[in-house]
């Protein structure tokens, strides 16, 4: 069955940087838009980001200049590269795989991790 495991979280002060890392396994990657998305304690999912197999990544404005999503199709894993975390960056990250062209609603993802958690101290 298809997995995706995400990696990299942990604790870190405002300020800092996180790496973190989704490797999906037994699907056709390339055939996949790929998104992260987080939530935080009390509060909805919400999508940071996505990019697409070829073209151009989107961001949440609330991460936009600060986090940058990228994607290594060779090695089946999507990568999110967070700067000048804000405490407000303090939740479980996701990725999700959605088949085929992206949308920018972050609805009908296909597959989804189980969760990285990040927490960000001030």
């Amino acid at each position: 069955q298809v997995q995706l495991v995400e990696s990299g979280g942990g604790s870190v002060q405002a300020g800092g940087s996180l790496r973190l890392s989704c490797v999906a396994s037994r699907l056709t990657y390339s055939a996949y838009c790929m998104y992260w998305f987080r939530q935080a304690p009390g509060k909805e999912r919400e999508g940071v980001g996505f990019i697409p197999t070829y073209g151009t990544t989107n961001y949440a404005d609330s991460v936009k200049g600060r986090f940058t999503i990228s994607r290594d199709n060779a090695k089946n894993t999507l990568y999110l590269q967070m700067n000048s975390q804000k405490p407000e960056d303090t939740a479980v990250y996701y990725c999700a795989a959605k088949r085929d062209y992206c949308n920018d609603r972050y609805v009908g993802m296909d597959y989804w991790g189980k969760g990285t958690q990040v927490t960000i101290s001030s």
